[in-house]
């Protein structure tokens, strides 16, 4: 069980992309920066966190490049634009990892550990134990307790998930409602 207290600079936290720093598209992917939108709240949620988590990283399901539905260059130029309008309100993204495959049971599409593998091998000092899976879908509970991270599920798009439930250590309405709590911690 995930006890906020704990959390200190020895902790990582996983974050997904759509659903949890911008709103996602029902049933569709996001194909460019135009059609990027940050929630209103997530540039001061990630300030929030910046200081309390020595590494943040993203971990995010692209199938859409893989069926040729948007290009590589597409998902860069989002990544690349959603960093620097990270950076510039104060807040921090350390790297962005993404699965493009279109196979469901490839290593690294979520909920399968592969990403949080990849991180681990950029970042040695990531302790699963002592990490955190931020997502909006319970494949990204998943994939956290397939890394055995502790995981925190927000109710952006699915609020009919329920809780209590083993994949979820805790539940919030949106990414500045975890980031309120870890401050108040």
């Amino acid at each position: 069980m995930l006890h906020l207290d704990n959390i200190n600079d020895n902790w990582t936290l996983f974050l997904d992309r759509d659903g949890v720093i911008n709103h996602d598209k029902d049933n569709d992917y996001i194909r460019n920066w135009g059609e990027f939108r940050f929630y209103d709240t997530t540039l001061e949620a990630l300030a929030i966190l910046a200081p309390v988590f020595p590494r943040i990283v993203v971990a995010t399901n692209q199938k859409g490049v893989g069926k040729g539905w948007m290009s590589l260059g597409d998902l860069i130029d989002i990544h690349t634009n959603m960093l620097q309008r990270v950076t510039d309100a104060g807040g921090r993204i350390d790297k962005v990892y993404f699965c493009s495959d279109l196979s469901d049971d490839s290593v690294n599409r979520k909920p399968n550990p592969g990403m949080a593998f990849q991180a681990k091998k950029d970042f040695p000092e990531i302790d699963f134990s002592k990490s955190i899976m931020v997502g909006n879908r319970t494949s990204d509970m998943s994939f956290g307790r397939n890394a055995g991270m502790h995981t925190v599920f927000l109710a952006t798009t699915h609020p009919e998930t329920p809780f209590p439930d083993p994949q979820i250590d805790l539940r919030f309405d949106d990414l500045l409602g975890f980031a309120k709590a870890v401050q108040a911690k």
